[in-house]
């Protein structure tokens, strides 16, 4: 595949938006940077994390989803989705020097929406819903290095083992989930699970797939063991997103329709809590690596919110950008 520099990087750099103005509620001791997806202004957004600050506000392709940032926070992968015609490109953010530095061509894989880095920082792995496969690039030479067959219609999201070799996908066409293995690129198997299962995540040590289905509001677990599928919550208007805790206790669910952030003990699945957040649409959701805070989108208020997982309560928002769905964060703060 070619790397295309579609974006010149003067241009990435002018259209730069620096805002000066802090948000007025921030969380004391909590900082770091945060990278939004705004979809319906095709633009990604850098956030300072203490101050509040909108760093920049960069290019993206048409309709960016979902983000993916290294380990080490310095760059991000942004997939161009698009909504009105098929996407093809991922934007690469160096999220340091705060511009856009190369877009990725997938040529025939249209339609990039799941991303995940895989361990090294050098290679992620992304979701072509349109050709039915999973994508590995490498991200420094904008490249595709293999392809793995879904097997399926509509695979939209993916959920990659600790280790990086077994991924998942929601597979929203045909109401499965599939199992690849990502060294070869090969297809394993696949699951009957219920209707339009677009949010997935699997367990660090790949013990469980979670999966949420669109159609009937229900949160399943397949154990890849034994092939059983069993439901964890039932109730959702539209489970969005599926995200664990760094210890793997406490898995997050927004419910991007009934407007609520509900949180499970992983084990037992039960309930903890609900947040309510009425008619703000919570969608793209990540996680403080020390498990303190979750940070949302609200895609219908252009802000973040930042929950207290101890409390379970509303800590701050952040002033983001249009329609905010996909989300990353990172500790590290660099100098500006």
């Amino acid at each position: 595949m070619s790397l295309h520099l579609t974006r010149h990087l003067a241009v990435a750099t002018t259209t730069v938006a620096l805002l000066a103005g802090p948000v007025a509620a921030q969380v004391a001791g909590l900082a770091g940077t945060l990278i939004i997806t705004n979809k319906s202004v095709s633009t990604a957004t850098i956030i300072d994390v203490a101050s509040g600050r909108i760093l920049a506000t960069l290019p993206t392709g048409q309709g960016p989803h979902e983000v993916a940032l290294s380990a080490d926070g310095r760059t991000a992968v942004v997939t161009d989705y698009y909504a009105a015609q098929p996407g093809r490109t991922l934007t690469v953010i160096d999220v340091a020097a705060l511009r856009v530095v190369r877009t990725i061509d997938l040529g025939e894989h249209e339609r990039p929406h799941g991303i995940v880095y895989l361990p090294g920082d050098s290679l992620v792995a992304v979701t072509s819903e349109a050709s039915g496969h999973v994508v590995v690039v490498h991200v420094g030479e904008g490249k595709v290095r293999r392809v793995a067959p879904t097997r399926q219609a509509g695979s939209h999201m993916v959920g990659v083992a600790a280790d990086g070799r077994r991924a998942f996908t929601g597979n929203v066409g045909s109401n499965t989930v599939s199992e690849l293995d990502l060294r070869t690129g090969q297809f394993v198997r696949s699951w009957e699970v219920p209707a339009m299962p677009e949010a997935i995540n699997v367990t660090p040590d790949a013990n469980e797939v979670w999966v949420g289905s669109n159609t009937t509001g229900k949160v399943s677990v397949i154990d890849p063991a034994t092939g059983q599928v069993t439901v964890a919550a039932e109730g959702f208007g539209w489970p969005y997103r599926i995200l664990f805790s760094p210890d793997g206790r406490t898995v997050l669910l927004p419910d991007v329709k009934s407007g609520e952030l509900r949180i499970l003990d992983r084990a037992s699945r039960r309930e903890l809590g609900r947040l309510s957040f009425p008619d703000a649409e919570p969608q793209g959701i990540t996680i403080t690596p020390d498990g303190r805070y979750a940070l949302e989108s609200l895609a219908t208020q252009g802000r973040v919110v930042i929950v207290d997982l101890a409390t379970r309560t509303v800590a701050g928002h952040l002033s983001v950008g249009q329609t905010p769905d996909g989300i990353a964060y990172t500790p590290r703060v660099f100098n500006r």
